[in-house]
């Protein structure tokens, strides 16, 4: 997994800033005409909903009647929920820090519950808060990220914000693993990120967000960082005959289009509402 992390270090050294290159100008008309068969030009990514948790990152995220804040199961202040184990609508009392389109710190949100979570199939928690949509986008002037409704498509370019470290890793995806195992845990159809997103510890639970359409698609959970096969930190691909595959160096994350069926009036989970498939207790 992305491990959590304690403490912020070596911050510093993972910042980095890169210089824009420099492009020649066209001439006017050159640059209207193209402007002008152009498409529309997606909005760029930023950290506006996102959140830092103690050890992990997140997101504030909504549905069409819901407000909750998406991270990951092995994020979840308890420690890492064993298989098989479902965490429902257990009191919580955690703090989010809210960031600004800059990453910049604007307040801090309070959870009143655990609405979900789980390392079962999927690396998915879900927190209630003591504050709606509205106060929220009322009080900092930042919207919740939306929810995706669709399965993703393979070549989606994508953009992983990371809270805890104020970061960004654009990539595509590059496919799906019918298995991602990992120690203890088994993943299905998570998603597989193209070499680019080099994640690390400390940007799990961060939101993995469509560059085209601003919708969250997943949630980013963890990458192979050693070669190893299908151990802590070292997740392997199995297919659908059981043949395994080692990538090391790549990164994963786990969808989020399937929870939203699952997400009832006033934020509750509710496992029996039609269309819904995470695991049950």
């Amino acid at each position: 997994m992305n491990k959590p992390l304690v403490g912020a270090f070596l911050a510093a050294l993972l910042l980095g800033a890169g210089a824009a290159p420099v492009v020649a100008a066209a001439p006017a008309q050159q640059a209207q005409e193209a402007a002008s068969k152009a498409e529309p030009a997606a909005k760029a990514v930023t950290f506006a909903g996102t959140v830092a948790l103690s050890n992990c990152s997140g997101s504030v995220v909504r549905t069409p009647d819901s407000a909750l804040v998406l991270s990951n199961g092995h994020c979840l202040e308890s420690g890492f929920p064993g298989p098989g184990e479902v965490v429902v609508d257990q009191l919580s009392s955690r703090t989010f820090t809210l960031l600004d389109a800059s990453g910049d710190g604007v307040g801090t949100l309070k959870a009143s519950r655990i609405a979900y979570g789980t390392m079962t199939d999927t690396d998915l928690s879900l927190y209630e808060t003591t504050s709606t949509y509205q106060q929220i986008e009322d009080g900092y002037g930042i919207e919740a990220l939306e929810l995706e409704t669709a399965h993703p498509t393979a070549g989606t370019a994508v953009t992983v914000a990371s809270g805890y470290w104020k970061r960004t890793y654009s990539c595509d995806i590059d496919g799906f693993v019918h298995q991602l195992k990992e120690g203890r845990w088994t993943w299905k159809d998570s998603v597989r990120y193209t070499p680019e997103c080099r994640t690390i510890g400390g940007t799990s639970g961060s939101p993995v967000i469509d560059d085209a359409t601003g919708k969250v698609v997943a949630v980013n959970n963890t990458g192979n960082e050693s070669g190893q096969e299908c151990t802590d930190n070292n997740p392997c691909e199995a297919d659908e005959n059981g043949k395994v595959t080692v990538r090391e160096g790549i990164n994963y994350a786990q969808q989020t289009y399937s929870m939203v069926p699952c997400i009832g009036a006033g934020s509750r989970i509710d496992l029996d509402r039609e269309g819904c498939a995470l695991p049950k207790p």
